[in-house]
């Protein structure tokens, strides 16, 4: 018996120091997540896989479309997502680390139309471009706005030029100049910022919370001594593939 007892004892040991091991899911969203030669990188990408190796975290990351990468997160007991959106309805959801980068809301629309906003309640009685599963889209319906949903949100731009939309709720970095870079800088601008909040990588609550603690003080960590920054840099000279997408993803406005 004594023998058999002792047979138990290495595995035993293995399995007690056997890394913890994360599957993460992400959706294309240049510049934070896109793909080139295979590979997933980013401005958030990288600040996600910084992380894992200062907390000493084994990991795999696949892109998805946001609901499915949004759905795997929640359902699976060892699944975090990124970029998401930290909101009251979504924090029990959840467990936090980050934030990977702070989001502006944006309403969007065409110069041609002059349209002017003082305040959010102007854009009531205007139809408002979202993005179906995102959470500026869960934000503005709960507060009563006319909106018009989409599965792809680079699909709003073209229904914005043509007019099927008045105004599109985008997300965008604070030092954003991707409508320049895709050229419609002449003919979509940015009319008011209604929101501006983090994104985080958001962990299913089976995540240990010794995990978790380990990987929100790598964050803090990043941002002590400038690695943050340094990443977020190193995307200033990014420039995307031809067309509105392109293969590395629709761009983060």
């Amino acid at each position: 018996m004594l023998a058999g007892l002792a047979s138990t004892i290495p595995a035993a040991a293995a399995v007690a120091v056997e890394p913890a091991r994360l599957y993460i899911t992400t959706e294309l969203l240049a510049p934070s997540s896109m793909m080139e030669g295979g590979r997933v990188v980013g401005i958030a990408t990288d600040k996600v896989r910084e992380a894992m190796r200062r907390s000493g975290v084994d990991y795999r990351i696949e892109v998805l479309p946001w609901k499915r990468a949004y759905h795997a997160a929640l359902t699976r007991g060892d699944a975090c997502v990124y970029s998401t959106t930290r909101t009251p309805e979504r924090e029990a959801l959840f467990k936090w680390v980050g934030p990977t980068d702070i989001a502006q809301w944006v309403m969007l629309g065409r110069a041609d139309r002059k349209l002017r906003l003082r305040s959010l309640a102007d854009a009531r009685g205007l139809r408002i471009g979202t993005y179906n599963g995102d959470a500026r889209e869960a934000w503005l319906r709960s507060r009563g706005f006319t909106l018009d949903s989409t599965s792809n949100d680079l699909s709003n731009l073209n229904k914005l030029m043509a007019g099927r939309i008045d105004l599109w709720a985008a997300s965008m970095r604070s030092d954003s100049n991707v409508l320049a870079r895709f050229g419609y800088q002449k003919q979509v601008v940015p009319l008011l910022v209604f929101n501006e909040i983090g994104v985080y990588l958001a962990c299913n609550r089976a995540v240990p919370d010794e995990l978790i603690g380990r990987l929100n003080g790598a964050f803090a960590d990043m941002a002590r001594d400038g690695t943050g920054r340094r990443i977020e840099r190193s995307y200033e000279g990014w420039e995307p593939a031809p067309g509105p997408a392109g293969p590395r993803g629709r761009p983060e406005f």
